[in-house]
């Protein structure tokens, strides 16, 4: 016989029949997000303390004391996980744009904070927790440091009319310009980079614009190619309170809003002795014309009307040519529309009618008759584009007689950006490039 079977001893803690307890599982550790002022492209030193915040579901707050960003806002995730979603307002409810990384890890506004301003970020984090996908929120309230007293950097937005309320529409060659109070030099990249983020463009159709230093106080913005016919532009400066450099903050700048007429260009061809003027594509009139004599060339390019004059009293002088000269010349002149700061125009020269069409008899400008002048003068709009091909004469410059800008490639303009040539297109590309803070 077998004895019977003896049950297995149970062990002193567990009663028998009865499965050992699991142990209970540790809760996970809250997420860790820093928070800086040093957003990876800029590849520069953080120019405040990085700071990190535990996110345990509660409301959190961090005060950016000392020396307000300098730079764009950063908050990159520490711990496993990725930022799902970040939402950055203001005191009055206004979002900051700003983007989440590809992988996740990191959210970077698109602006510098503001100093003395008061901010909230709305976080959701997505993490996985022994295999249980998870998503937290959390919120964190952040404010900055007041900025000293002391001058302001402000920027003047163009292009205005003076005396000329309501007049806001233009040509599609129209640069838009930023005139700045206080010299930004090259040698401050980052100042440079403070400014051109902080000043925003919006289009209606959308752009792919970028800004470009003209000088340490003159900013230009254009397009890719040219603004679209019966656009509207609006422009804003978002650099009040935002610190630029050490001692100086931006301060309220005047916003600017425009709109492009049709897409009117005319082209002149030197060697034909023509001047063809196109609206939205179309061929409108063919004018024969008379350009620029040996020693007067006409300039080639492409230049943007600046404005126009119904007589304007042209001198030899006032391109040095001086009295006594066989060249000089001191005449009133009608129907005249300036295309450089130098003195070219296009305009009526009745006295070389027997040349317009065959030869070049001009010191530089372009004449027509009479007729065709007035028809020319009253079609065109400031920013509207006038391009001469096929001549002699020496390359349109880009900003130093003029709106010459269109005669640098677009690879060239992006060089004069301090967000780089290889900077992505980001808020530049959107048309609707930066809320306002």
């Amino acid at each position: 016989m077998r004895s019977p079977s003896r049950p297995e001893p149970s062990s002193p803690s567990t009663p028998p029949g009865r499965r050992p307890a699991t142990p209970p599982s540790s809760p996970r550790p809250p997420a860790l997000v820093s928070v800086d002022a040093c957003p990876a492209a800029t590849g520069g030193p953080c120019t405040i303390p990085r700071r990190t915040v535990l996110l345990d579901g509660r409301r959190a707050a961090l005060a950016l004391d000392g020396r307000t960003p300098r730079g764009p806002l950063g908050l990159a995730l520490l711990s496993p996980g990725r930022l799902a979603d970040v939402t950055v307002t203001d005191h009055q409810g206004r979002r900051v744009a700003g983007a989440v990384s590809a992988d996740g890890d990191r959210w970077t506004s698109t602006v510098p904070l503001r100093a003395d301003g008061r901010y909230t970020a709305r976080l959701v984090v997505e993490r996985t927790d022994a295999g249980r996908f998870r998503r937290e929120r959390a919120r964190l309230d952040l404010r900055t440091a007041a900025s000293p007293t002391g001058e302001r950097l402000t920027a003047e937005l163009g292009p205005v009319r003076e005396g000329a309320p309501g007049e806001d529409t233009y040509g599609v060659g129209q640069p838009i310009t930023a005139e700045l109070s206080h010299p930004v030099p090259a040698d401050d990249p980052e100042a440079r980079r403070t400014v051109e983020r902080a000043l925003e463009v919006r289009s209606t159709p959308r752009v792919d614009g970028a800004w470009h230093w003209v000088g340490p106080t003159t900013l230009h913005y254009r397009p890719r190619t040219y603004w679209p016919a019966r656009a509207t532009i609006r422009v804003h400066s978002a650099l009040d309170r935002v610190r630029v450099a050490d001692g100086l903050y931006g301060g309220p700048s005047e916003p600017l809003t425009l709109t492009t007429g049709d897409h009117v260009e005319a082209v002149t061809d030197v060697a034909a002795h023509t001047m063809t003027v196109y609206r939205d594509g179309q061929v409108i009139r063919t004018i024969p014309v008379t350009t620029g004599k040996a020693g007067y060339r006409t300039r080639e390019g492409v230049k943007v009307v600046l404005g126009k004059e119904a007589t304007v009293r042209m001198r030899g002088d006032s391109i040095g040519i001086t009295r006594g000269n066989k060249d000089f010349f001191d005449l009133k002149v009608r129907w005249a529309t300036r295309v450089t700061w130098s003195g070219e125009y296009l305009h009526a020269a009745p006295w070389s009618l027997d040349a317009q069409g065959s030869e070049d008899v001009s010191h530089g400008c372009t004449g027509m008759s009479t007729e065709d002048a007035a028809w020319f003068f009253h079609t065109v709009r400031e920013g509207d584009l006038v391009r001469v091909v096929n001549g002699l004469g020496e390359p349109m410059s880009p900003f130093d007689n003029g709106y010459g800008d269109w005669n640098l490639s677009w690879a060239e303009w992006r060089r004069g950006s301090a967000l780089g040539p290889a900077a992505p297109a980001g808020p530049h590309a959107s048309g609707a490039l930066r809320p306002a803070l």
